[in-house]
């Protein structure tokens, strides 16, 4: 019985982590298709959207003012993620985004 109860707890606790993403993988499911794997949106739906590149964007915009973008949305094109993440994953997902233009 308990290497039943055992092996059980262990796939559990397996399964919650293989249901966690890290930062990058992240960025690179949700963000990467605008903005690029490396921030300068040189994709075809970041053209077509006419997206700069992450280093026209850090001197212009601060990291809250992109929290709130990723939180809320931002026109017809991004839609908000505050329904997908959580306040600690949006915060890493900027800081991911913005070590690309350092």
């Amino acid at each position: 019985m308990r290497i039943i109860t055992g092996a059980v707890l262990f796939l559990l606790g397996a399964a919650g982590g293989w249901a966690q993403k890290d930062t990058k993988d992240l960025y690179l499911d949700k963000c990467s298709v605008c903005h690029g794997p490396d921030g300068t949106a040189k994709t075809a739906k970041g053209r077509k959207l006419k997206m700069k590149d992450v280093h026209l964007v850090l001197p212009k915009m601060g990291a809250e003012e992109m929290i709130k973008i990723v939180t809320d949305g931002k026109g017809q094109d991004m839609d908000g993620f505050s329904k997908e993440f959580n306040k600690d994953q949006i915060k890493a997902l900027v800081e991911y985004y913005r070590s690309f233009g350092k």
